[in-house]
């Protein structure tokens, strides 16, 4: 048992070194709609997210530029992927929840797309960590919200 949990652990740092190395929606979006900076300073974590809706008013896109740690790079381009096609309602929610499971390790209504984001449960271990897991979200909520900025405090 004890070697399935660190396998299961060894993937998910896995999953996060390589959307932090290598993200796949680094980039600031040419057509947004709304944007909004997030910034941690007890870490120096930095992040501007961008935002193009569809013309329902879901998620058609999101991009993003950041400076920091690799936990919190690796956030900010699952939460690219997780919430395109999402209302604001829904990303809100997946937000909420997304947060919870960064606190607790535990997620209790995880749907599929919230299993995408598991990766980043581990760092309810390291309560400093949480901040840099959950500042893009910040930064997307602010951005929904139209808000032009935002902290991790």
């Amino acid at each position: 048992m004890a070697e399935a949990f660190d396998d299961v652990r060894d993937l998910y740092q896995e999953v996060i070194l390589d959307h932090g190395r290598h993200p796949r929606h680094a980039q600031r979006l040419e057509d947004f709609d709304s944007t909004a900076k997030g910034d941690n300073p007890m870490c120096g974590d930095r992040v501007q997210v961008w935002v193009k809706f569809s013309p329902d008013t879901t998620i058609a896109a999101t991009g993003f530029e950041a400076r920091g740690c690799a936990i919190s790079v690796a956030s900010a381009d699952l939460m690219a992927e997780t919430v395109q096609g999402r209302s604001k309602a829904d990303t809100k929610a997946m937000f909420e929840a997304f947060r919870e499971m960064a606190r607790t390790g535990v997620c209790p209504a995880c749907d599929a797309a919230m299993e995408r984001l598991a990766p980043l449960s581990g760092v309810h271990e390291y309560p400093s960590r949480v901040k840099c897991a959950t500042l893009p979200w910040h930064a997307l909520i602010a951005a929904l919200d139209g808000t032009k900025e935002t902290s991790s405090e």
